[in-house]
């Protein structure tokens, strides 16, 4: 049975081996351990299936800033499901829990910087994310609105957390 939680501190070692895994490196760990510490996280979900960590998605503070308000929006970054579990449904089941607590705390956007061929299939676009200026754009950058008409008309600049420049990917 799998069940997805907010993490506790207990998990954070077995999160860095999860990135650490999905990933091949520790770039991710650095990224995800450096928005705690930066108190930048919205929402950190563990994927605990049969007693132990199988997964790990973070959802951090990403303001979107036009010219006349901020609108209250997320990063979805670093999403990682251990290798032999990949394809399993449990990062899909991570991404749908995830926007549902963003929801409930107030957020409404979510960015990523992802899969083309994964993303979509929860409502991200990259039409809703070419109107919001960062560092990231292209085939791979999306939008999700989790307050329906968020984003209409808006263009603005999203604002990465410092983590985000400190790590390199």
């Amino acid at each position: 049975m799998l069940l997805i939680r907010e993490e506790t501190p207990e998990d954070y070692s077995a999160i860095r081996e999860v990135n650490r895994l999905a990933f091949g490196g520790d770039a991710e760990s650095i990224l995800v351990d450096r928005l705690r510490e930066d108190r930048m996280v919205v929402a950190s979900l563990a994927a605990v299936e049969d007693g132990k960590i199988a997964g790990h998605i973070l959802f951090s503070e990403l303001p979107v800033e036009t010219v006349d308000r901020v609108i209250a929006a997320v990063a979805l970054a670093p999403m990682s499901v251990l290798p032999a579990r990949q394809r399993s449904g449990i990062g899909s089941a991570m991404v749908r829990e995830g926007l549902e607590v963003c929801r409930r705390r107030g957020k409404a956007v979510v960015a990523v910087l992802g899969h083309p061929w994964y993303y979509p299939r929860f409502g991200f676009s990259v039409e809703l994310a070419t109107r919001l200026h960062g560092p990231y754009s292209g085939a791979a950058w999306m939008a999700l609105e989790l307050a329906a008409g968020a984003l209409n008309g808006v263009e603005g600049r999203v604002h990465y957390p410092a983590a985000f420049d400190a790590v390199s990917h």
